[in-house]
């Protein structure tokens, strides 16, 4: 992992100077798919904490978590806090961020994750698909180019994650001898609350901040919600993201053709609709 650790990115690698600002600054639907995606993944630590106790005793497993992840992963929240402050530097990030994270803080807890390590690990699968289809959609959905630079090196990360934990479930696939059907139910879950409270929160906190005279105007975040998920789900790339979902199951030929429609069209709805 030495390697990986030298060649990762930095945010000095991003020139901030080059954003193109008048292209973005009235864009108040990328202003909030950026300000909200910072948020989550300035949070990240409080999730690998649950993830490193949740899987103690697996050396390779809490190292990989603590040592690449989380610094990844909070990384990426700084660098979205810094194309937040260079385009809209009126927004004041710390005093939203901090509502945020109080209340963030209680969906956080150890006995929210999955039955298994296993289980777990399929779920984490699911979530790094998500996270690598919002980014790969952001990065389609601007023409700025720093932007667009940003959004793609995130998704990179989030697709060498999805590696990561695909590898270690294949391990305790093996240790706890799961089955397709319970692999499939966790998918299935955890893809459902793809859409979650997660970004509801993010999106809550900012407009206090950002519009705080339409902060208990539950309507108006709803239509904001909607908005961005659209610009999502207009640049999101089914295909690839409907292959990292299936890769668990580990579907034979002989099989796929039957159960692969199904579970096609379960994804679809619940990422395009």
């Amino acid at each position: 992992m030495a390697g990986q650790e030298a060649t990762h990115w930095k945010i000095e690698d991003l020139d901030f100077s080059r954003i193109a600002r008048a292209e973005v600054r009235k864009d108040e639907n990328l202003f909030y798919l950026v300000a909200c995606a910072s948020f989550i993944e300035s949070g990240s630590d409080l999730y690998t904490q649950n993830l490193v106790d949740f899987f103690r005793g697996d050396d390779e497993v809490t190292a990989w978590l603590a040592d690449y992840w989380e610094a990844e992963e909070l990384q990426h929240g700084k660098a979205l806090r810094a194309y937040v402050s260079h385009v809209w530097p009126e927004f004041d990030w710390e005093t939203a961020y901090r509502g945020f994270l109080e209340e963030y803080a209680t969906y956080c807890k150890v006995e929210l994750l999955s039955p298994t390590r296993g289980l777990e690990l399929a779920a984490r699968c699911v979530v790094e698909t998500g996270t690598a289809s919002y980014y790969r959609a952001l990065a389609r959905a601007t023409t700025e180019p720093v932007l667009r630079d940003l959004a793609s090196r995130i998704a990179a990360d989030e697709v060498s994650h999805y590696k990561h934990f695909y590898r270690f479930f294949r391990r305790y696939r093996q240790e706890e001898k799961l089955g397709r059907l319970r692999v499939l139910g966790i998918i299935g879950r955890r893809t459902l609350e793809l859409k979650s409270e997660d970004a509801d929160c993010a999106v809550r906190h900012v407009v206090r901040v950002r519009s705080p005279e339409r902060a208990c105007d539950a309507a108006y975040i709803r239509q904001l919600g909607a908005r961005i998920n659209g610009t999502v789900r207009t640049n999101i790339s089914p295909g690839t993201t409907l292959k990292m979902l299936m890769r668990p199951l580990e579907l034979p030929a002989s099989v796929e053709t039957v159960i692969q429609y199904p579970i096609r069209q379960f994804m679809e709805h619940v990422f395009l609709r």
